[in-house]
């Protein structure tokens, strides 16, 4: 068995791994206690063989969850760091270690899943957007705010832009809750449509659209074209690295 962990923006998310599934599986946000959250869900888990990590946070918060993987399970945690090549993706960055992990395991599970043209979308704290070619060369992507964020960071920002409720998400709105959602998730929607419409012509013309993370499943009825869900993309990302990296298992 191998634990596997991810450690986004928003919350680490967790799976106990046994031959091709998982054996248990969780996640915690960071605005819990976290150690004591872990501590309760890992306490009745066998002992793990191995356990990896890729990660998005801070040394501090990586420290904090190293402690108590180390209390539970007496073992130490294997970090990914981005490579330039692993698992049949090529990384597009000079630098490969700038690249986001989650991406580049996004990348590493949809490869694994299929090695078809895609352009893949993650819609967490942050909209990540990365186009992927069928024989695993990454050609770059872009980052936004996320459509949770956008809205944030307009009222933040703003005096006379104030919600007294969530708003709805319409073609157009009456009212500034709506008129603040509508155009915070359609300019979400926009980016991913405009992205995907150019980088076709780089990976062959009909790119399949593939999106991940918390707020996938409220953007996919937006969007004008088609997609498909991925669920924990950066876990089964993570499980195809490990398998090629572990002691038994040849490197891809």
């Amino acid at each position: 068995m191998r634990l596997l962990l991810d450690l986004g923006n928003t919350r680490l998310k967790w799976a106990l791994r046994e031959g091709a599934g998982w054996h248990a599986h969780g996640a915690v946000a960071w605005n819990e206690d976290v150690v004591l959250s872990l501590h309760e869900a890992w306490r009745s888990l066998p002992v793990p063989g191995d356990v990896f990590g890729a990660s998005v946070v801070d040394t501090g918060r990586e420290a904090q969850v190293a402690a108590v993987v180390a209390a539970c399970f007496a073992r130490d945690i294997e970090w990914l760091r981005t490579p330039a090549q692993a698992c049949g993706i090529r990384n597009a960055y000079p630098e490969p270690a700038r690249l986001g992990v989650d991406r580049f395991l996004a990348m590493v599970a949809a490869h694994a899943d299929e090695p078809i043209a895609c352009v893949l979308a993650g819609l967490g704290t942050a909209l990540t957007l990365d186009a992927l070619t069928a024989d695993g060369q990454h050609l770059g992507g872009l980052i936004a705010p996320g459509p949770q964020l956008m809205q944030q960071s307009l009222l933040g920002a703003t005096t006379r832009v104030q919600v007294e409720r969530p708003g709805q998400v319409l073609d157009v709105a009456d009212n500034t809750p709506d008129a603040v959602a509508s155009g915070c998730w359609q300019a979400t929607a926009a980016l991913i449509e405009r992205f995907v419409s150019h980088m076709a012509a780089s990976l062959g013309g009909s790119p399949v659209l593939i999106l991940g993370g918390g707020d996938a499943e409220a953007v996919l009825p937006l969007l004008a074209v088609p997609a498909r869900l991925s669920n924990d993309s950066v876990l089964r990302g993570l499980a195809v690295w490990s398998d090629a990296h572990s002691p038994v298992a040849p490197a891809l």
